[in-house]
């Protein structure tokens, strides 16, 4: 399965699949990547501010959604095990992240991956407990 049909199946992705629909990128995760990304759970979105969600997927922010999400993508195959403290990475939209290792635990700038690893056909997915925002 491809990234997208992975998050699909995993059941807790309900709220960024909606959001990749609607910023039309799914052709994009479902092309030959290889792509990492750093997913967001539901309950990572259910955090943003009320109404944030159904603002973005609106076809008139359409630029704004696609820039948030792009953020959380990278290009090639990267696993829990290739990341190192104070490693930046820049993402899809060209703005970078940091990778910070704490007590045991992997963050991408201040999200927390809760599961890392989840291997597709074309990259890898790792879940993160918070949405992250470009600059």
């Amino acid at each position: 399965m491809n990234i997208v049909e992975t998050a699909v199946n995993h059941g807790s992705f309900k709220t960024l699949v909606a959001a990749v629909t609607a910023a039309d990128l799914v052709s994009t995760l479902i092309s030959e990547g290889p792509f990492t990304v750093f997913a967001p759970l539901d309950d990572a979105f259910a955090e943003l501010p009320e109404g944030t969600v159904e603002t973005l997927v609106k076809p008139e922010n359409k630029q704004q959604l696609t820039s948030i999400l792009t953020y959380h993508v990278l290009v090639g195959k990267i696993m829990s095990t290739d990341l190192s403290d104070g490693m930046k990475a820049t993402t899809v939209n060209g703005e970078e992240v940091t990778v910070h290792l704490k007590e045991g635990k992997v963050f991408i700038n201040d999200a927390e991956v809760v599961l890392a690893d989840v291997t597709t056909d074309n990259g890898v997915i790792h879940a993160v407990n918070k949405v992250i925002m470009p600059a």
